[in-house]
């Protein structure tokens, strides 16, 4: 059961990284979330610590039967994880400065 998992995680981890390498190389972001995204590149890099996460969480947490390595390979996907969100947050907000309405 625990194989199955894994490898399922894994694959959705493998597409995850595909999208995030051509959001980085090319510019280039899924039709769903093209009007989002104002900046392609840290979209990109945010979803690949995403896939790294992923992929982190199947092999730690589901494949090494030692509890210690467990915890620090679950726990370091947990980071990465969140690390990931909040580039791909930042991706989407615009860049420029505020403009003044002339009050003091």
């Amino acid at each position: 059961m625990r194989l199955y998992l894994g490898t399922a995680v894994i694959a959705l981890a493998l597409l995850v990284a595909a999208s995030g390498t051509a959001a980085v190389t090319r510019g280039w972001v899924l039709p769903w979330n093209r009007r989002h995204v104002r900046r392609p590149q840290p979209y990109g890099w945010g979803q690949l610590l995403i896939a790294l996460a992923l992929c982190c969480q199947a092999v730690f947490g589901l494949m090494t039967p030692h509890l210690g390595t467990r915890q620090w390979g679950t726990s370091t996907g947990s980071v990465l994880m969140v690390t990931g969100i909040l580039v791909i947050a930042a991706s989407r907000r615009t860049v420029g400065h505020r403009q003044r309405d002339g009050a003091p």
